[in-house]
């Protein structure tokens, strides 16, 4: 069981390993640079060579980053894309750097055919990887509903797996994105067909963590909006369910929420997360 949050690295990457000591737990997710623009900042060699001796020292693994809310690797607009490869790269340069064990990105939204849309993405996805080599995964994460998004159901993340088929490759099941777009309902027996209709179309050895995300919005609205645990429609019975099953269990489980005081994660939540699993 790995309970981890997105933490903020305002002033410096050893702030996420300080903020990760103060929620008790071992597992981080950090933006690298800011997710609302395409120009990517680089980390000084200074804060790189502090974060890295600090995070041996803390024990704090696997890290994970998120890319930019600007990426749409599915566009026709051919600027549109070629933006969004070169900050994703950016980004994945970062995690390489300090050794993220994932980057995790959500591929965007087309108006057009979905199946060249897919393609389109499986090239922009290997176009990343080949130009920044290494260990780091790129992680695509579940969409809700909404938009022309894209990666929302698990034939079409199935579908990416297999044209992509890089070993670098992976997906994040956010729960309140499966939730709110209709694909996942959170008691026992609905979790059970689920995990035996994905297992239909996609390999899990692709998942390689959770967002364990409330949901403020209902069961299939196709509105994302993310509530405290316990404090949505998903329930705290819903984690507890879904805790269960090893082949969610075995994963990081990364909290994305406002928190009880708007600041995100607390220590709070991450009790209430961490409970579900005893």
């Amino acid at each position: 069981m790995q309970v981890g949050a997105h933490v903020s690295v305002a002033g410096g990457l050893i702030n996420g390993l300080i903020r990760a000591e103060e929620l008790d737990i071992k597992t981080i997710q950090i933006f690298g640079s800011s997710p609302r623009q395409w120009q990517v900042r680089q980390p000084s060699s200074e804060d790189l060579s502090t974060y890295k001796s600090q995070q041996e020292k803390r024990l704090v693994q696997p890290v994970f980053l998120h890319a930019p809310y600007l990426i749409n690797l599915a566009t026709e607009n051919d600027d549109l894309r070629n933006k969004s490869i070169e900050s994703l790269s950016g980004h994945l340069g970062i995690a390489e750097a300090i050794q993220a064990f994932g980057l995790v990105f959500h591929i965007g939204s087309s108006d057009g055919l979905k199946e060249k849309a897919l393609e389109r993405v499986a090239r922009g996805v290997l176009s990343v990887l080949e130009r920044i080599s290494g260990r780091t995964y790129l992680i695509i994460e579940n969409s809700a509903m909404g938009g022309h998004k894209l990666g929302i159901s698990p034939a079409e993340i199935g579908y990416l797996m297999q044209m992509i088929d890089h070993p670098r490759i992976g997906f994040c099941l956010d729960t309140a994105h499966a939730f709110e777009s209709g694909l996942f309902h959170f008691s026992s027996d609905r979790i059970e067909r689920y995990i035996s209709d994905w297992s239909d179309k996609i390999d899990w050895e692709y998942l390689k963590l959770l967002h364990a995300n409330d949901s403020a919005t209902e069961f299939n609205s196709g509105r994302d909006w993310h509530a405290n645990i316990g404090e949505g429609f998903i329930g705290i019975d819903g984690f507890r369910s879904l805790a269960k099953y090893d082949v969610f269990n075995s994963k990081p489980w990364i909290l994305e929420i406002s928190g009880r005081d708007n600041n995100g994660p607390d220590r709070e939540n991450v009790e209430r997360l961490k409970s579900c699993f005893q």
